[in-house]
């Protein structure tokens, strides 16, 4: 039996990765602020766990309290193996430096960064004392190596998040524990970030027209396409290259 720990599980990638989860079989556990009561009721019907567990990812310490209890209960024995999906981002403030206010740059490597790197932290710890597979899936952005002119924070705290992931691959690759961390790169989808991203000005955001042009042109893939790509790509079990960032893009 496996298990699957997605935040930002109640909507987008996260919803449909949770709901393509549950229908193979593998167990959920759905970290966010908001139930998904579609998830709940296809867990039922499918025999299927599925919990869902309120966090606040903005608030460390409540991160790190609620992914401790997640740890001790997860890693006795029961699964065969256990994921955890950081899929939750922000793209917001969009802006050009010297528009920010600190409170909304706070929130953003808040759950960006901070979240990802503290669940991992925590839960890496405890599976090091078992002999439990345990596979950490960072989401990323194509953002986080280049530049884009008005997401400099979005920018910057992916291109954190995957020298932190490529680095803990690393350091368990010269621990032989057999654990694993990979990136994972969605391309552009059809979710509610794009909707934030549109509704931003040329002055925010120098491209926002050719996002407009993409969301007209039906040119944005579905979250359910998507997670059936990542699902395929944990599928690979053993196969999963240790530190690779892996993309949809790389399927066109």
């Amino acid at each position: 039996m496996e298990l699957a720990i997605v935040t930002g599980a109640s909507r987008g990638l996260g919803a449909a990765l949770a709901k393509r989860l549950l229908l193979q079989g593998t167990s959920v556990i759905g970290i966010s602020r908001q139930n998904n009561q579609e998830l709940q009721e296809l867990a039922e019907e499918k025999k299927v766990s599925y919990e869902h567990l309120y966090c606040d990812l903005e608030d460390l310490a409540h991160v790190e309290k609620i992914f401790t209890q997640v740890g001790d209960k997860v890693f006795q024995g029961k699964y065969e193996v256990v994921y955890l999906i950081n899929n939750a981002g922000v793209v917001s403030p969009i802006d050009t430096a010297g528009n920010y206010d600190a409170a909304s740059l706070s929130k953003h490597v808040h759950i960006n960064q901070l979240a990802p790197m503290t669940t991992t932290n925590v839960l890496i710890a405890k599976a090091e004392k078992t002999s439990i597979p345990f596979v950490i899936v960072n989401v990323t952005s194509g953002a986080a190596s280049r530049s884009v002119y008005g997401w400099s924070a979005y920018s910057s705290t992916k291109a954190a998040l995957n020298r932190f992931t490529q680095t803990v691959a690393l350091e368990q690759e010269a621990k032989k524990t057999g654990n694993k961390a990979i990136l994972y790169d969605p391309g552009k989808m059809d979710t509610d970030m794009q909707g934030t991203i549109r509704s931003s000005t040329e002055d925010q955001f120098l491209d926002v027209e050719q996002f407009k042009q993409l969301k007209r042109a039906n040119e944005l893939r579905g979250a359910e396409i998507v997670a059936d790509h990542l699902v395929s790509v944990l599928d690979l079990g053993i196969n999963l290259e240790n530190g690779k960032m892996y993309s949809i893009k790389d399927e066109d």
